[in-house]
């Protein structure tokens, strides 16, 4: 894989994704579930909506933890 492969996927994007999920009023995570499987661009943004937004791993609060754990 690539080093730099979020920079080259997302250059042309300038927050495009996002703009559909809040004319859809919808957030963009929501967004992105309700269309991951749709075919064409749209579901490639989705997808890959979904794979950055899975990727804030180092930014784990205590909250964050008693919210999937209930602990």
């Amino acid at each position: 894989m690539a080093k730099n492969w979020i920079k080259g996927a997302t250059s042309d994007a300038h927050g495009q994704f996002k703009a559909k999920a809040q004319k859809a009023g919808m957030s963009t995570e929501e967004y992105a579930r309700k269309h991951e499987h749709a075919k064409g661009k749209l579901g490639d943004q989705a997808r890959l909506a979904l794979n950055l937004m899975g990727m804030h791993h180092s930014t784990k609060s205590e909250s964050h933890a008693k919210k999937l754990y209930g602990k």
